[in-house]
């Protein structure tokens, strides 16, 4: 096995993939966001599972893995528009939480550089709108840290699942040779 060949390539990507997913788990736990605690867990499984796959010869389990990525990429598709509001989609459901809390992402308060406790001036105290405060002072909105996440987790998976077909060829190729 040389260090470039396709199959060490995809066990990089399903490591890489593992490590941004459970990032993303954290997160999805401190929010509270049951759906994609359960979506993400899937995916640490499912990559697991490719991950045994290419290392063990298994093109069977990389097959299994590579379905799964055709779900993850459209799971993720459909979260990025969820937090873009396109379409009847809208941020502020609660289909992430799956109407079990009333929490949102665990950005929205939490962001880089947001500073929502502590409005610029005291006139704005007397407003108690919270996307208001929550706005101010965010180096990055929650929605496109959320949707970053999203297209992190797209890049790879189109990644692996472009090494992970090239892996299945290989190890099919080899099987028919060996039984020729």
């Amino acid at each position: 096995m040389g260090c470039c060949s396709g199959r060490c390539v995809l066990m990089f990507l399903c490591v890489l993939q593992m490590i941004t997913a459970l990032e993303r788990q954290v997160f999805d736990f401190l929010g509270y966001q049951w759906a994609p605690i359960m979506v993400n867990f899937l995916q640490i499984l499912m990559v697991m599972f490719g991950l045994f796959g290419t290392i063990q010869y298994r093109p069977r389990y990389v097959i299994m893995y590579l379905l799964w990525t055709l779900l993850w990429v459209g799971w993720n598709v459909f979260v990025s528009c969820l937090y873009l509001d396109l379409g009847e989609l809208s941020k502020d459901s609660n289909l992430l939480t799956v109407g079990v809390s009333s929490h949102q992402s665990w950005w929205k308060e939490n962001g880089p550089g947001c500073d929502g406790r502590n409005p610029p001036s005291t006139g704005w105290q007397s407003y108690e709108n919270p996307e208001l405060i929550n706005a101010l002072g965010c180096w990055l909105e929650y929605q496109y840290i959320e949707v970053l996440h999203c297209i992190v987790q797209l890049i790879v998976s189109l990644l692996g699942f472009v090494y992970a077909c090239y892996v299945v060829s290989t190890y099919t190729d080899e099987d028919h040779s060996y039984y020729k």
